[in-house]
């Protein structure tokens, strides 16, 4: 009923004043309206309470949030009329921890009698643009599952909470729907969004999956109507009025009005302040299809004194009292829950559902009271003017890159930790594994989870509060790595052992502070007869070849596998500075095949008789004076002969560069010698110098970018060649630019790729600046591009003329992509460009053939958002990318063409896009004679489509250890199986036209049963016996209980 791709094409964006309602229009009521009907008002207070903003978590808790929490624990329990919604189970965890017996009592006698809702249930409020869907699923069954929601609460949410976010996507909607919910809320839209919705009766709909062909993804949605979810703009149309009924800014309080202050309620007054608000609300009732009304009462940090909570109450108490013995006003009021409006909302537009037929329904849009479905996501948001909220696609990237590293490394402790827990728990050390590292991995889940907080991910909080995350992040990290070590030392042994002072295998790298790129680990090479061996961990569900890269103290380097072949490998210089390359220490690439969550034992020791051509070659564009006189290295240093164009290559591609400035300007595929432009450059956007500038949230240019360097600009270029991978360096201003090819077939998806990594720091000369690094293709895309929502699926985008530049950004969490429109696809020519993205960052296409992504963005001033400070604590941030170019095959050229508002990524580039966020994970052995197999966790391959999104020991009884079972999680990605490259490598995996992918459960690890489970764990389904086989249809996610 409701496309959003259509809706964006044909609304105006234009931006009238609507009176009282500034981005509405006036709204009319009269009494006579209400003849023969009556409204049914459910007030619903709340508090808002970030788990850090303003202030780190652990102090919002202390100095305000522990005291909203007293006060509506106790004030609920002496008044069975009052109600509340909670939605942050973080600080609820924390309150429970430090409340009274009789407190504790209470929360649960006020929650099972339905006075207090627990709304969402998450961690937190997920920001809903730069998360990944495994963090967005991970932090609500982290909340969910708690022991004082499940097991203490007895509590299953049922409705979604979700104010705050900065827009909104539909894989929010498809999860919770998976996780049994009925209902969602949602308030942070585009002001003319709002608008369309509210004239059409749609502001509440059912949420629809673009992929969804009937309705099983349907989710009731409300989104609610004007500017933000404070009391001025929630009770109707009019601030002003409204403003006069939130009773905490009664004269004298810390809170109030910009035009008319509240008074309390009185018999002399109750009247004419009952009718006044009554003719809001029905103001706003004529904005939904029924004539139940949702009113919310409440704000940031509301209610930690009892005197608000009581004044609020004890108010609207008089309101309601007289409202509801005055039946000729044809209105009912009452607090409520979240959970009570919708079932009342749904019971009326039931009722008039039966009463009017489907006809009039067709024939008559006013007499149509089913709710409408809508597809679509709701970005770029905007909250008024040309105030679009794009900026935080990127702010704080190092952040975001941190958090992706965690997530990343999460997922690989919860694997590993999961398949050893059976083999170690019958030995001695059985207890002391699981009672010493599973605190450690929940305390990660929660910290990953805290971090996905719409002010935390999004990098819109305080300096300090920024530092308070970061040092949570980096510490998850390490107690990850400690969690895959142990566990990995467990699996590759005959006899498990556990020995927490003994660390028996060392992680490649190592976070040295939260602010800081992690930082390789050195691995001291010795001869023959004293080997290191490395173990190297694929936490993919697929067996995975490709190049590994390690730092080790030697250049002349023997690695062998454990059936002692000797494989191909290369010796890269480290720089000490430009060109001198360092002596002590040089990086070691190799081939790695590791079996699908899987552990691959390599040995390597330091043989100088290796032949040289194992060692880099290297040549420089643009050295500096000198060069020449000295430098000394075990490597071969020479200046590249003066070009127009040099280049790289592997086995599937050669990349052209400037012989100038070293950067890159076009493709050759080696199959086909097909030559393409493919130019990378980099680009920089400055804030207006209006009144409004860009800041945290806001994205606000002065116009479009202008180059980085100017054309004449000559930077030092290095070019590294060798047998396993080559590369060139381009030393810019801001940024060290590396792009690479790794070679032959040998690499699995990596060699189909360029693969680029920036080093980014913004510290110095580009103060109100945001860089941006932009690919510009032959590829005739026209005003049409791609991005991802969460990593889960592809939104199709349109670049609009009639939008700012700073609309046409949307979050990218992993991927973007352009293609050919399709009247100008040709076979001969590439079709399909790829960008993917370790961290989650802004990305357009704001000319035919051209992506661009913000790198980072140093804002000198605060964008009144309420943040209150600039951007200004960047950091030197590695940011990865893989750049991949697709052709459509005759099948994809004339299948594409119905495909214009439903997108998915080729099986390659999915593969790609988990390899680049999950990286083989090298170890080594401090003693490693026991190691001398692999690890292989899968009886055989899973379907190539089939993802393990997760393996997640679950909590017992006792909070500090695991239980038997286990939650997997299967997600079987959509693809688009007419692109060419799956061809070479996936020709196995063509799913097309297959509905449902059958799974043996033999191949699901080794295990003892599976108990079907909703997504949040707590609505368990059929067991399944070890005969029947699962299935999981393309998109969808399946959730089971295991034990292994």
């Amino acid at each position: 009923d409701v496309n959003m791709i259509n809706v964006y094409e044909h609304l105006p964006f234009d931006d009238p004043d609507g009176g009282v309602w500034k981005q509405g229009w006036e709204l009319l009521t009269s009494d006579q309206e209400w003849s023969g009907r009556k409204l049914n008002v459910f007030i619903v207070p709340h508090s808002h309470n970030d788990p850090g903003w303003i202030k780190t978590v652990e102090k919002y808790f202390l100095e305000q949030t522990q005291h909203i929490l007293n006060n509506v624990v106790d004030a609920l329990s002496v008044d069975p009329t009052k109600k509340f919604i909670w939605a942050e189970m973080s600080y609820l965890s924390m309150w429970w921890d430090g409340a009274s017996p009789d407190r504790k009592q209470k929360l649960k006698t006020i929650v099972k009698n339905g006075q207090l809702e627990i709304v969402t249930g998450g961690w937190v409020m997920n920001d809903e643009a730069n998360t990944h869907y495994f963090a967005m699923i991970d932090q609500l069954i982290e909340g969910d599952w708690m022991e004082w929601l499940k097991h203490t609460l007895g509590v299953t949410p049922r409705s979604g909470w979700a104010i705050d976010p900065f827009g909104h996507t539909p894989t929010m909607a498809y999860i919770l729907k998976l996780m049994n919910f009925d209902n969602m809320l949602i308030q942070r839209v585009h002001y003319s969004v709002k608008k369309y919705l509210a004239k059409e009766k749609s502001l509440e709909f059912r949420w629809r999956q673009t992929w969804d062909q009937s309705s099983h993804t349907d989710m009731t949605c409300h989104m609610m109507p004007f500017y933000s979810y404070d009391v001025p703009h929630t009770c109707g149309p009019d601030p002003k009025i409204c403003c006069q009924f939130d009773f905490a800014r009664l004269p004298g309080g810390k809170y109030n009005c910009w035009k008319v202050p509240p008074v309390a309620i009185t018999d002399s007054n109750v009247e004419v302040k009952a009718k006044t608000l009554l003719d809001q609300y029905r103001k706003k009732s004529k904005l939904f299809k029924s004539d139940t009304l949702l009113v919310i009462l409440g704000d940031d940090f509301r209610y930690s004194a009892m005197k608000e909570l009581s004044d609020q109450y004890t108010n609207y108490a008089r309101i309601i009292s007289y409202i509801n013995s005055h039946p000729q006003l044809n209105a009912h009021m009452q607090f409520g829950t979240l959970s009570e409006y919708f079932d009342a909302m749904k019971n009326e537009i039931g009722r008039l559902t039966q009463f009017f037929s489907f006809d009039k329904c067709l024939t008559s849009s006013n007499m149509c009271f089913s709710l409408p479905a809508l597809s679509g996501d709701f970005f770029t948001y905007a909250d008024r003017e040309d105030h679009y909220w794009s900026g935080y696609y990127t702010s704080r990237p190092y952040h975001k890159m941190q958090e992706r590293v965690l997530e990343s490394h999460l997922r690989g402790a919860e694997l590993l930790f999961a398949l050893a827990l059976p083999k170690v728990k019958w030995s001695q050390d059985g207890e002391s594994f699981s009672r010493e590292l599973y605190p450690l991995l929940v305390q990660a889940r929660r910290n990953l989870g805290l971090f996905q907080h719409h002010d935390g991910i999004t990098g819109t909080a305080k300096d300090h509060v920024v530092v308070d995350y970061g040092n949570k992040l980096m510490q998850s990290v390490m107690d990850s790595k400690k969690i895959m070590s142990f566990s990995a030392h467990i699996l590759l042994s005959e006899m498990p052992s556990y020995d927490p002072k003994t660390t028996v295998l060392n992680f490649d790298e190592v976070f040295q502070g939260q602010n800081q790129p992690p930082q390789p680990t050195v691995i001291k090479l010795e001869s023959e007869q004293r080997p290191v061996k490395v173990v190297l961990y694929n936490s993919l569900d697929y067996d995975r070849t490709g190049v590994v890269r390690l730092i080790v103290t030697s250049p002349s380097v023997v690695v062998m596998t454990e059936n002692r072949n000797v494989i191909p490998s290369q010796t890269n210089p480290i720089w000490s500075d430009q060109v001198e390359p360092r002596t002590d220490r040089f990086e070691l690439v190799f081939l790695s095949t590791v079996p699908a969550i899987g552990l691959a034992v390599y040995t390597m020791w330091e043989d100088n008789s290796v032949e040289d051509s194992t060692h880099a070659t290297v040549h420089f564009i643009n050295p500096p004076a000198g060069f020449g006189k000295r430098t000394r290295s075990k490597f071969q240093l020479d200046v590249e002969p003066m070009k127009d164009e040099f280049n790289i290559m592997n086995d599937q591609l050669v990349a052209y560069f400037s012989g100038k400035n070293g950067m890159l300007r076009a493709v050759t595929t080696v199959r086909d010698n097909m030559k393409t432009k493919l130019a990378l450059d980099f680009a920089m956007y400055s804030s207006r110098q209006a009144k409004d500038k860009s800041g945290a949230y806001l994205f606000l240019p002065s116009g479009p970018a202008e180059p980085h360097t100017p054309d004449t600009y000559r930077p030092l270029v290095r070019i590294i060649r060798g047998p396993v991978m080559s590369s060139v360096h381009v030393l810019l201003p801001n940024v060290l630019h590396k792009v690479s090819l790794y070679t032959g077939t040998g690499a699995g998806t990596q060699s189909l790729g360029l693969h680029v990594t920036n080093d980014v720091d913004v510290r110095t000369g580009a103060d109100n600046k945001e860089l941006a690094m932009r690919l510009t293709s032959g590829i005739s895309s026209g005003d049409k591009f791609f991005s991802d929502l969460n990593g889960f699926q592809i939104q199709p985008r349109t670049t609009y003329s009639k939008l700012p530049l700073q609309a046409n950004f949307y979050p990218m969490p992993t991927m973007a992509f352009i293609q050919d429109d399709k009247s100008s696809i040709n076979l001969n020519c590439f079709s399909r460009l790829t960008l993917m993205t370790a961290q989650p960052l802004g990305a357009a296409s704001l000319k035919s053939g051209e992506l661009e992504v913000i790198l980072d963005r140093r804002l000198m001033q605060d964008d009144n958002r309420g943040v209150g400070q600039g951007v200004k604590d960047n950091v030197p941030t590695p940011e990865n990318f893989v750049i991949m170019l697709e052709r459509w095959t005759a099948t994809g050229v004339k299948e594409n063409k119905a495909k214009a508002q439903l997108a998915y990524s080729s099986m390659v580039v999915h593969q790609s896009s988990l390899e680049l966020l999950h990286p083989v994970r090298a170890m080594s052995a401090s003693h490693s004679s026991y190691m001398n197999v692999d690890y292989r966790s899968l009886p055989q391959p899973l379907p190539c489509e089939v993802h393990v999104l997760n393996l997640r020991a679950l909590q017992s009884r006792d909070a500090t250890l695991p239980s038997e079972d286990s939650a997997l999680l299967l997600h079987t990605v959509g693809r688009e199986c007419a692109l060419d490259a799956d061809k070479y490598f996936h020709p196995t995996c063509l799913m097309h036209g297959v509905e449902r992918l059958a799974i043996a459960q033999s191949t699901l690890f080794k295990n003892m049963g599976l108990q079907k489970t909703s997504l949040s764990l707590q609505h368990d389904g059929e067991r399944l016996n070890q005969e029947s086989g699962i299935s999981v249809s393309p998109m969808e996610i399946q959730a089971y209980k295991i034990k292994l």
